[in-house]
């Protein structure tokens, strides 16, 4: 994930600091240069790092930070604020219109998924935020775009106005404002056609589009494996629109991160939207405050359960809750706790999310995720009998299930072994399990 590399050292910077009993001027520039090199390495502007650790510096002292019983903890807020101010602060909402469509103009390089992007804001204003949406394919160079939005637009569920014959961009626009006022939409993303920034001809489209069109958000897609270059495309677009925000993609990338924590600062225009993966589910909204928490390890519990009651099914969790809090559970009820869990997205991210985790590696993450689904694929080739009394299944059944799934006996009894762990330490939990039940209700 982007910030790793960062978040390790700047993690590993303030609990010296934390340990500190007394904060002096000495150990305190110290801290400040080691800072100010893990910035540099993340690829963070030289420029804003210098900027960042002068501002750190200057409210520790205007804090009377070495003079206080716990430093460390002052620090390390100062650090969150002066990141939080990095990545952008409060300047990240999308101000919607009332009694009109909020329209949004998608710009972008070419080749870097903005028409992906843009169904994906579809996606989310329509199940976030409850949004009637349209999308309109204002990209009609590039071969076969038209139909790729069209297919993006029946997996959002929201319709795409096309015009095949021939019309300009800023008239197809024009043409789509039109409809979503008539047809009350409440939103309408614009997808434009990708470009050089050096090209001034499909430039000047986006300008007349502006024009021609009561724009209410210009996002600009920045790719976050670009590093500084990101910084120079988003200036140079900029220069010639009104930027109102940035989409910035491959947040689940190995990315440095410096771009993400100098564009704002660079460019004056702020990231509003993340994208965190290739599906259609897989674009947030960016708050600065809870990035910023999750790169010095305080986690992000309200994003966690924001995540938790946009994927997972109550009534499903409630219904397997409790059989397993009566010890009369089968393996279907395993397989659907896997399920809601993995709706949740990546178990990094997941734990990301978690304050006080430990650290889990890369190769601990993949093996857990493999380990899930050799579970699922184990159980998926259970007859319904079995999955509901696994007490049946014998040798000759886990030779079959082990065959069906592409695994080993070995591999079906873990799992029937684990199923068989977690009844037994269920049943020892019982009595305390329906006093916390009966105190609930």
């Amino acid at each position: 994930m982007m910030f790793e590399s960062l978040s390790d050292k700047l993690q590993g910077i303030l609990k010296k600091v934390k340990g500190q009993a007394k904060l002096t001027e000495s150990n305190m520039d110290s801290m400040l240069k080691e800072i100010r090199i893990a910035l540099l390495e993340a690829d963070v502007n030289y420029k804003v790092v210098k900027e960042f650790v002068n501002d750190v510096k200057e409210k520790a002292l205007g804090q009377k930070v070495l003079t206080k019983l716990s430093p460390g903890q002052t620090i390390v807020k100062i650090v969150n604020d002066e990141l939080t101010d990095l990545l952008g602060s409060n300047d990240t909402e999308v101000h919607f219109e009332l009694n009109k469509p909020t329209v949004i103009m998608m710009a972008g390089l070419q080749g870097t998924g903005k028409t992906t992007s843009a169904a994906k804001l579809a996606y989310l204003f329509r199940t976030k935020y409850g949004k009637k949406v349209l999308l309109a394919a204002g990209d009609i160079y590039r071969p076969a775009a038209i139909d790729q939005l069209l297919a993006l637009g029946e997996k959002t569920e929201c319709e795409v106005y096309v015009d095949r014959s021939g019309t300009k961009p800023p008239a197809i626009a024009k043409a789509a404002y039109q409809k979503a006022l008539s047809e009350h939409y409440d939103i309408l993303i614009i997808d434009t056609a990708g470009r050089l920034q050096i090209n001034e001809e499909l430039m000047q489209e986006l300008k007349d589009i502006a024009n021609d069109v009561p724009l209410s958000e210009t996002f600009l897609l920045v790719d976050a494996m670009s590093g500084q270059d990101a910084i120079n495309v988003a200036n140079a677009f900029n220069s010639s629109l009104k930027l109102t925000g940035l989409i910035m993609s491959k947040l689940d990338s190995d990315a440095r991160g410096g771009s993400a924590l100098s564009i704002k600062k660079m460019t004056g225009v702020p990231i509003k939207f993340a994208g965190t993966g290739e599906k259609i589910t897989d674009l947030e909204v960016f708050h600065p405050d809870r990035m910023a928490n999750r790169i010095l390890g305080m986690g992000d519990v309200v994003s966690l359960v924001e995540t938790v009651q946009e994927n997972v099914d109550q009534e499903k969790t409630e219904k397997t809750t409790k059989k397993i809090m009566s010890g009369n559970f089968g393996l279907d009820d395993m397989l659907n706790m896997i399920h809601q869990i993995k709706r949740m997205g990546p178990l990094g991210k997941i734990i990301g999310m978690i304050p006080g985790m430990p650290k889990v590696s890369k190769e601990q993450l993949n093996s857990g995720q493999k380990a899930s689904d050799r579970m699922e694929i184990i159980i998926n080739s259970m007859t319904k009998k079995e999955r509901k009394h696994p007490e049946i299944i014998k040798n000759s059944r886990k030779v079959r299930i082990a065959r069906g799934s592409g695994t080993t006996n070995a591999d079906v009894n873990k799992v029937l072994k684990g199923y068989q762990q977690m009844k037994n330490s269920v049943k020892q939990m019982s009595p305390f399990l329906k006093k916390q039940m009966a105190k609930s209700k």
